[in-house]
């Protein structure tokens, strides 16, 4: 390259971030929205081309943020800092998400929540099994994660659960887990499971309000399927 004359990427990037603030997520395909993430983490190198090869490897933008680091490593030309940049923006992500449900009532924006599950659960690669407490208005006032698993299982203790429930005030929660699989169809060890918690819960008061299985793309909700 010629002393002075700039790399061809520096244009591109410059190009792309001024699409980016006129058209916004909508008008980048989602290589493009990966670049813009890996500006930061890869600050000398055109990588297009390795944004496309994550794409391809994962699947979307959504499947490249939330991979696990791990996964993430075994990719050649990612390294640390860019990693970093991804976790950052999932991160993120799940922070915008949570905020639109903490506090509220659940019930009067569930798709929001269907959303934030989602968004913190889908893309696993092992089971993780969380509940949503809840006041007696319904009001969201805890979601933790209680259990993780392995890829087709999660160890659920309902009187633990219960008792969390209680030690918080909660009088309503909501079951969420994950299938890696990315099928979201209940198993006959989540229907015995679900059972349980309700039969556990009834005995104290303290009311399932429903129980959410995460897939890619899909959910399916005990109520909803008549499980409940």
């Amino acid at each position: 390259m010629p002393v002075g004359e700039k790399p061809h990427y520096t244009g591109h990037r410059q190009r792309l971030r001024e699409r980016f603030l006129k058209a916004g997520n909508d008008g980048l395909q989602d290589y493009e929205l990966l670049e813009l993430v890996l500006f930061r983490g890869i600050p000398r190198r055109d990588i297009k081309p390795l944004a496309k090869d994550l794409i391809e490897t994962f699947g979307s933008f959504a499947e490249v943020v939330s991979a696990p680091v791990e996964r993430l490593r075994e990719v050649d030309g990612l390294g640390e800092a860019a990693i970093t940049e991804l976790k950052i923006v999932q991160a993120a992500a799940l922070k915008l998400s949570q905020a639109r449900v903490l506090n509220r009532p659940v019930l009067r924006s569930w798709a929001k929540v269907i959303e934030y599950c989602t968004a913190s659960m889908a893309y696993g690669d092992t089971e993780q099994f969380r509940v949503l407490f809840l006041d007696h208005k319904h009001t969201l006032v805890a979601d933790e994660v209680q259990q993780k698993g392995t890829v087709n299982h999660t160890p659920v203790y309902p009187r633990e659960v219960v008792k969390r429930a209680l030690d918080l005030g909660a009088s309503g929660i909501v079951l969420v887990h994950n299938h890696p699989s990315g099928d979201p169809t209940p198993s006959r060890a989540d229907i015995d499971m679900t059972k349980e918690v309700e039969e556990a819960g009834r005995a104290l008061k303290i009311q399932l309000i429903d129980h959410l299985v995460i897939g890619r793309g899909a959910h399916v909700s005990f109520r909803e399927a008549g499980l409940l």
